[in-house]
């Protein structure tokens, strides 16, 4: 019998294009060879998909550079339409030639245009299988706005916070701003890995902080800080419903004031990843169940990290999720699943086998 094909897809449009590149690194070298046929396509950072080189070595830091896809004289083609399973690839001069059928695509594509319910709408519509949330979720995933919203109508415990939707400013929000004291933290709404966050301690910087996040989204999120130890922990979609793991903390040193980009991915030596966290077990198994109870809310399968705030007095406040977490074998989530049990590849594997199980149309 022939093997599954699994196609990684990765890169994409966004400002976590180059994070996304090397996650795709550590899923490749995961897979198991010997069970699936394995490709690589790349989205180029203008939209263009590639096929890439499927060795995960290509896709590391160099000397603090976060590797990019190149640009090639082809275009990969999903299928025109349902029930078409071949896969094309279109040469500059107009060759067209035929890549076969792939039968689940594992999508580690972070940010807009990719982790925001795209992507996961295009494959919907040719009958692609993929690993990861669907259309709603990981749109819903994407916006803290909507994420913000889903976690409060679930009773979820979320710190307050204003949304300045595209053209208001500060000055427009300045009461309900004001209200949340200070420090806050101004994120853009739709992107991750830190991308665009600061932590202002100072009124003076506010507009330079929301300007900083506008690059990144229109819409910007002013949050109240939360004092306290941040936890994340994986979760895990399976027939039965969400499984968790064991959580993990995040301690950061040197001239990181928060878990900011950099402290993820290119100044690793002054951050401590924890796993497991030390907890009291009922404040652990709390984590969980509002781990569990997040992924529900926003309609997430498949995987998720959730990550919250523990303070002093055991209080646990709900940060957010991300529906497609980093997944290099030394980020949080798949060292998680290591500590509660189940190994990086062991993991990769779990996934994709509960994707080819995926039922087409809606589910």
């Amino acid at each position: 019998m022939s093997r599954p094909v699994v196609a990684v897809l990765f890169g994409g449009r966004s400002s976590e294009h180059g994070v996304s590149c090397v996650t795709a690194g550590g899923v490749l070298a995961a897979l198991d060879r010997s069970a699936y046929d394995v490709r690589a396509i790349g989205i180029t950072r203008d939209g263009r998909w590639t096929l890439a080189s499927d060795d995960p070595s290509t896709w590391r830091i160099v000397d603090g550079q976060l590797p990019t896809v190149e640009d090639a004289p082809h275009t990969v083609l999903p299928p025109a339409h349902a029930g078409m399973s071949q896969w094309r690839l279109v040469t500059d001069d107009g060759e067209v030639q035929s890549l076969g059928a792939v039968d689940v695509v594992f999508p580690v594509l972070h940010g807009p245009f990719g982790e925001d319910g795209t992507v996961q709408g295009a494959l919907e519509l040719v009958d692609v299988r993929y690993v990861g949330s669907g259309v709603l979720g990981s749109a819903i995933g994407m916006d803290k706005q909507f994420m913000r919203a889903a976690f409060i109508d679930a009773g979820l415990p979320v710190t307050d916070a204003v949304v300045l939707l595209p053209g208001e400013s500060v000055a427009s929000r300045a009461d309900e701003i004001a209200a949340l004291g200070l420090p806050v933290f101004v994120k853009p709404a739709r992107a991750g890995s830190s991308m665009g966050i600061s932590r202002v301690d100072d009124r003076a910087a506010l507009d330079a902080a929301v300007a900083a996040a506008a690059k990144h989204d229109p819409k910007v999120l002013i949050e109240r800080a939360v004092v306290g130890r941040e936890i994340e922990t994986a979760v895990l979609g399976t027939a039965d419903g969400p499984r968790t793991s064991l959580p993990g903390e995040i301690v950061t040193g040197g001239d990181h004031a928060f878990y900011d980009f950099d402290a993820k991915y290119l100044d690793e030596s002054h951050v401590q990843l924890l796993c497991p966290a030390t907890l009291p077990e009922a404040i652990t198994e709390r984590i969980r169940d509002i781990a569990a109870r997040a992924f529900t809310a926003v309609g997430a399968e498949s995987l998720a990290r959730v990550d919250v705030f523990v303070g002093e007095d055991g209080t646990v406040t709900v940060n957010e999720i991300n529906t497609m977490p980093g997944f290099t074998p030394t980020s949080m989530y798949p060292r998680m699943w290591a500590a509660t049990g189940m190994e990086y590849p062991q993991l990769v594997t779990a996934l994709v086998e509960t994707a080819l199980q995926r039922p087409l149309g809606l589910r």
